[in-house]
C-alpha cells in the first residue's frame, strides 16, 4: 500500500469509517440537531455547529494547499459565524463539511507520491500549519480533524 492509500484510508476512517480510537466524525454528528449544534456548554467555549464549521475550513484549506495554493486562513476564517440556527442552515452545514471531505479526497488522489515529503511552498508559520512537508500537512489534517470530532462527542454529550 502506498503512502497516499495510507492517508486516505485514515483520512476516510477518521470522517465515516471504522477508525481505532472509537466514533467516526459522520457518526457522532449523526442525530445531532440544529439547536443541539448551536448550544455552547461549556462557558467561552465553541459549539458543534461552529467546530463543523472550522473542520470544513480547514479540509478546504489543506485540499487548496495540496493543490500548490500558497497557505493562509480558512477562506470563511478560522472560526465562520454559524448565524440563524435553522435546520436548514445546519443541513447546509453538514453537507458542505461532506463536500469538503471528498474534495481533499479529490486533491490527495491527485497528489503523486513523490510529492509527499517535499516541503509545501511556504515557510514555517506554526499557527498556519504552514512550511511543512505535504506528508505532515495530511497527516496534520487527520490529527485536527480527530482532536475536533472528541470536542464534538463531548459536547453532544452535553446538549442531549
Amino acid at each position: 500500500m502506498s503512502e497516499i492509500h495510507r492517508l486516505l484510508d485514515q483520512l476516510e476512517r477518521e470522517h465515516s469509517g471504522d477508525p481505532w480510537h472509537g466514533s467516526p466524525l459522520r457518526d457522532i454528528l449523526d442525530g445531532v440537531d440544529a439547536i443541539q449544534a448551536s448550544r455552547k456548554p461549556i462557558p467561552g467555549g465553541h459549539s458543534i455547529w461552529e467546530l463543523v464549521l472550522h473542520i470544513t475550513g480547514w479540509k478546504r484549506e489543506v485540499a487548496s494547499r495540496t493543490g500548490g495554493a500558497p497557505a493562509g486562513m480558512p477562506a470563511d476564517g478560522d472560526w465562520p459565524d454559524v448565524g440563524e440556527p435553522t435546520d436548514a442552515g445546519w443541513k447546509a452545514a453538514l453537507q458542505r463539511l461532506e463536500e469538503a471531505h471528498r474534495a481533499l479526497i479529490a486533491a490527495i488522489e491527485k497528489l503523486p507520491e513523490a510529492t509527499l515529503f517535499e516541503a509545501t511552498n511556504d515557510p514555517r508559520n506554526r499557527p498556519l500549519g504552514a512550511g511543512v512537508s505535504y506528508y505532515v500537512l495530511l497527516h496534520g489534517v487527520v490529527q485536527h480533524d480527530v482532536y475536533h470530532a472528541g470536542q464534538i462527542a463531548l459536547l453532544k454529550n452535553a446538549v442531549a
